[in-house]
């Protein structure tokens, strides 16, 4: 049983409500998470809300809806170790036409940015968040019960205890209400290799 009382902020937003099935946040502009790479700026101060574990072998799913509008706008699953090792998964809103599913790792304060397009109209999500020891999988999924592989990634710094959970932020002159629900941490989903 998922439980929200272990969640912890990273950075609080000004606006937000967490109940036992629910949690809202309201974005705020200017924030973001990004590292240095081809944009060349720094950004760290997007809200994040986790909870930590030593568990080499786990799963955590979540189901998000929003509202975003504007460029970047974005919301999803997070493992926030420091401001230079970090990942993350969400839609980030383009324009009106579509819209980024994608993901970031950064590694030792450099980003990367993996993403695919998707319609515009799709306003909910679900991620699947896996460890196996100090390698990690994104999944996501439409129904939450087909799940597709986003990435796999190696996190050096990422072989201890870590910090996982959710995240929302709008990077320009934009706010927007993100909503996540169904969290639940289980047994590894992501099988060995064989």
């Amino acid at each position: 049983m998922f439980d929200v009382n272990e969640l912890k902020w990273t950075r609080e937003p000004k606006s937000y409500d967490i109940q036992d099935g629910k949690i809202t946040i309201i974005t705020e502009p200017g924030t973001d998470l990004w590292q240095r790479t081809y944009y060349g700026f720094q950004n760290d101060n997007a809200p994040v809300l986790q909870m930590s574990t030593s568990e080499n072998f786990f799963s955590f799913v979540v189901r998000t809806e929003f509202d975003s509008k504007r460029r970047f706008d974005q919301c999803g699953v997070v493992m926030y170790l420091d401001s230079e090792n970090w990942l993350k998964a969400s839609i980030e809103y383009e324009n009106e036409q579509f819209q980024r599913l994608g993901s970031v790792v950064t590694n030792h304060g450099y980003s990367d940015w993996a993403t695919t397009d998707i319609d515009a109209s799709i306003k909910s999500m679900w991620y699947r968040f896996s460890r196996r020891e100090s390698d990690y999988c994104i999944e996501c999924s439409t129904d939450g019960i087909t799940f597709k592989q986003m990435r796999i990634c190696h996190m050096w710094e990422g072989a201890e205890e870590i910090t996982f959970g959710i995240y929302a932020c709008s990077p320009e002159e934009s706010s927007f209400e993100a909503r996540f629900f169904d969290m639940d941490v289980t047994e590894c989903k992501w099988l060995a290799h064989v």
